[in-house]
């Protein structure tokens, strides 16, 4: 692994443990050139994803893109980390799992949206805004309408 500092290719493991609920492994690494310390993950990756762009365009699947767009949508949200990783873990698997090894990105933001929703509906409010391009406080208004439910009342 190279050293992210320095660029030496010659890195030393110091400590490897579980994480992500054993679907990933933790390694702290030190570097001997410049001393630098430094944290890497590794994961299975069952096959290489392509995402299909609305657009036609193709592009590699990149979980650090996916994480970071769910990990802004639950800022400020009460909760915690380990849960996020799982969520992320469990959509990549539910991807990979698909058979396909080209996804459109609108399966990739409908499971996203219907994995959201479940844990939190902020999440989930923010992340659509987003994904289904929002443009006015109308946008917010329906959509957050559309989430509550009717209360049979006759009218």
């Amino acid at each position: 692994m190279r050293c992210p500092f320095c660029g030496n290719v010659d890195t030393q493991v110091k400590d490897s443990r579980p994480a992500e609920d054993h679907v990933a492994i933790r390694r702290r690494r030190f570097c001997p050139a410049c001393g630098g310390r430094f944290t890497t993950y590794e994961r299975v990756q069952l096959r290489d994803l392509v995402v299909i762009k609305t657009s036609g365009k193709r592009e590699d699947f990149d979980r650090d893109k996916l994480e970071r767009s769910i990990r802004i949508s639950m800022q400020k949200r009460p909760i915690e980390p380990e849960r996020i990783d799982q969520m992320i873990s469990g959509i990549v698997r539910r991807l990979e799992s698909l058979g396909e090894t080209d996804i459109p990105s609108k399966v990739i933001g409908e499971i996203v949206m219907e994995t959201l929703a479940r844990i939190d509906t902020v999440a989930y409010v923010r992340f659509a805004s987003v994904y289904k391009n929002f443009q006015a406080a109308d946008d917010f208004d329906k959509f957050v309408s559309e989430l509550r439910p009717s209360t049979g009342e006759a009218e």
